[in-house]
């Protein structure tokens, strides 16, 4: 699947908080990428990340971001 472009390294995001159950889950940006469900002692502080890398993998495409926490 052809997706370049759409995010690179230095990119900051910003991040929507949403919950299911009992777990927190976070998109990225308009909606690029989405964590996993996390739990409450896991929830996130910031309202935006900075892109630090972005992979491919036989799974899909990764994007690991960093915040200010």
């Amino acid at each position: 699947m052809e997706r370049t472009g759409l995010l690179k390294e230095g990119d900051v995001l910003p991040v929507k908080e949403g919950k299911v159950s009992s777990y927190y889950y976070y998109t990225l940006g308009n909606s690029f990428a989405m964590t996993a469900n996390l739990l409450p002692s896991e929830r996130l502080v910031s309202e935006k990340g900075k892109v630090v890398s972005v992979r491919e993998t036989e799974r899909g495409f990764y994007v690991t971001v960093e915040f200010d926490e």
